[in-house]
């Protein structure tokens, strides 16, 4: 995990129970048929919330050597969910970057300093590529590109683009290993005060999809599952909430 600093969070709640709540109607929280709370904070994009495992820590490594760029770029690439924007905001934090879309941008108006271009292998303008890839090189001004694939096969109808883009230096993540699911799924649980058994986390980790995303949506459906049904968090309650996950795997241990 990364460095314990205050984490910033914007928790909602429900809108059903706080007009009950206007109206003075007063739940009974021993009854999981009755209203809920439903605290669930925004996206916490927090360096202390970052999980370092061997998926990510030669990507996370070649982000902290941003200085060192070979001209001044760096293309962070990794399948979905797997942490491009965590950290990628996590570096524009440390250094002040903008983080702009690569396809929503006016060619002739990028902003100045440091810069993340975004989502890069879905399409961009392609001049305003250029015109950053340039400058990085020649300003010694640091860009960051995501993308899901190799810079390679991102679109380029300019020639002396395409030869730049082959040229970028690749930090890659890799699907998150078991020490990253596991850190992510504490994360989620703590962020909803849950604290399960810790046989729950290889439990978990051996039967989910192999995503952050994934992590957080078994840690939220855990959570109103366990309220519906009146049931603490267990072994037992995962495997009816993983359901057809898990129902043709040979892992059922009790």
């Amino acid at each position: 995990m990364g460095p314990n600093i205050p984490i910033s969070r914007s928790d909602t709640v429900d809108l059903s129970v706080r007009n009950a709540y206007e109206r003075g109607v007063t739940a009974d929280l021993k009854s999981p048929q009755q209203l809920r709370l439903n605290f669930r904070r925004a996206p916490s994009y927090s360096s202390a919330e970052f999980s370092v495992g061997a998926s990510n820590r030669d990507a996370v490594s070649r982000i902290q050597a941003w200085r060192h760029w070979h001209n001044g770029s760096l293309a962070l690439i990794g399948p979905e969910s797997s942490g491009k924007t965590h950290l990628a905001r996590m570096w524009s934090e440390s250094v002040g970057a903008k983080i702009c879309r690569s396809d929503a941008l006016d060619p002739l108006a990028a902003p100045d300093g440091p810069l993340v271009l975004e989502d890069v292998d879905q399409g961009a303008h392609a001049e305003l590529l250029f015109y950053c890839l340039n400058r990085a090189a020649q300003s010694n001004t640091p860009l960051l590109l995501t993308g899901r694939t190799l810079p390679s096969t991102w679109p380029a109808d300019l020639p002396d683009l395409r030869s730049r883009l082959n040229a970028l230096q690749v930090a890659e993540l890799l699907p998150p290993d078991d020490d990253v699911l596991t850190d992510s799924l504490r994360s989620f649980f703590k962020s909803r005060n849950i604290r399960p058994a810790e046989d729950i986390y290889p439990y978990l980790v051996a039967r989910m999809h192999r995503s952050i995303s994934a992590a957080q949506d078994l840690v939220d459906r855990l959570d109103e599952a366990a309220d519906a049904l009146g049931r603490p968090i267990s072994k037992a309650l995962a495997r009816e909430v993983l359901g057809a996950d898990i129902e043709n795997l040979d892992l059922f241990d009790g």
